[in-house]
């Protein structure tokens, strides 16, 4: 099983669930958002479980060449910025979260995207060759 593969069989499934859970909680989510945007020390201890995620992609995964499995090392260097951000500034991205988490249209289009990226991810990844 090559690289790609593997690390795309596990964020494929994650993103799935994740997307599910979303959209399945849609009326929690300005009650979630609200609580974690009170509580920084949250934001920043994701970001450093995102962090740790994503240079563990991009340390394996560092690939940009043509067709699919750049879309693992495009989430692997996302993961490494979104998780460095949260650590340098929990406080202005919880303002944010508080935000969109009353955005209920943002909170479904962001679903999608990611249903959509965790299906594609899980199909490369489970598919026979």
């Amino acid at each position: 099983m090559t690289t790609s593969k593997m690390i795309a069989g596990l964020i494929g499934p994650t993103l799935v669930a994740i997307a599910a859970g979303m959209l399945l909680n849609i009326g929690l989510f300005p009650t979630l958002t609200e609580q974690v945007s009170r509580d920084p020390a949250l934001i920043f201890v994701s970001g450093i479980l995102l962090f740790v995620a994503g240079l563990a992609i991009v340390r394996v995964h560092n690939r940009w060449t043509y067709g699919w499995p750049v879309l693992v090392t495009v989430l692997g260097w996302l993961a490494v910025l979104g998780g460095l951000a949260r650590m340098l500034f929990p406080t202005g991205l919880a303002a944010i979260a508080a935000g969109i988490g009353r955005a209920t249209g943002v909170i479904i289009a962001a679903a999608i995207v990611l249903l959509g990226l965790g299906a594609l991810l899980s199909f490369k990844a489970y598919r026979r060759d």
